[in-house]
């Protein structure tokens, strides 16, 4: 049996998704413990993105197999029963055994926070990236729809990217004033490593004017990671969403994700 589950993190505390060396506390590590007791025998989880250390997961989708029959709510009360605070599942379900939580998704969607005030804040800590000089939400979005459409996205990606190609396809970015805050979101058919942190990057400097607006071209056709600015923080960065064929049957509502006010 297959099954897919849904999963929530705070990514603060672990780092990244995938299990690495010994000792590190990373979210796969910690889920498949979690399950491992309610089937009663080890599991092995693949999710839809191996978010990085600091990375916050609100839909992230992970699949398993197991040989013991439990129902969707015995995986997901049985799972959080063992799992910690800032962890847990939301929904599972049983899928057919040619489901994969990363080949068989359609689309990915990413929200990045930035708080724009002029000092720090204590209760954003963690879950949002912080830039004390006056962005410009307009200028940021309208930079941003260059990246709209298929193209290469080497300029975005990080050194230590693994893909095998660097040709993406995103299908909407937007950014928007929230407040005292920035909210960025993005959806493609699937990301590179760092991809939306170094898009991130790219637009917070154009916001703060440190570059035109057209620049955003112009490291898109240079191809060279090494002319594109910063890397954004990762605590900005949430995991909203992946949406898969309807046939999957999978929930496709957003959950909750913290936001600045209006």
């Amino acid at each position: 049996m297959r099954v897919a589950v849904g999963v929530q993190y705070d990514g603060a505390g672990f780092q990244g998704w995938q299990a690495q060396r010994p000792g590190m506390r990373t979210v796969q590590i910690v889920l498949e413990q979690a399950l491992a007791r309610v089937a009663d025998h080890p599991v092995r989880l693949a999710c839809a993105g191996r978010t990085d250390a600091g990375v916050h997961g609100v839909g992230q989708v992970a699949h398993f197999d197991a040989t013991a029959v439990r129902s969707a709510r015995s995986w997901v009360l049985g799972g959080n029963a063992h799992l910690p605070p800032d962890l847990s599942l939301s929904w599972a379900r049983d899928v057919p055994d040619d489901f994969h939580a990363r080949f068989s998704a359609l689309a990915r969607r990413y929200r990045y926070l930035i708080l724009n005030q002029p000092h720090r804040s204590a209760l954003w800590r963690g879950r949002a990236a912080w830039c004390y000089r006056p962005l410009d939400a307009e200028r940021m979005h309208e930079a941003g729809q260059a990246l709209v459409g298929e193209h290469d996205f080497s300029a975005f990606r990080a050194a230590a990217c693994q893909a095998r190609h660097p040709v993406r396809t995103i299908h909407e970015l937007t950014v928007r004033r929230r407040g005292d805050g920035l909210v960025l979101e993005v959806e493609a058919n699937a990301f590179l490593h760092h991809m939306v942190r170094n898009i991130a990057g790219v637009l917070m400097a154009i916001g703060a004017g440190d570059r035109p607006v057209e620049w955003v071209r112009e490291v898109l056709d240079q191809r060279d990671r090494t002319r594109a600015g910063v890397t954004a923080p990762a605590e900005g960065l949430y995991l909203l969403v992946v949406r898969y064929p309807v046939r999957f049957g999978l929930p496709a509502a957003i959950a909750a994700v913290p936001e600045f006010g209006s």
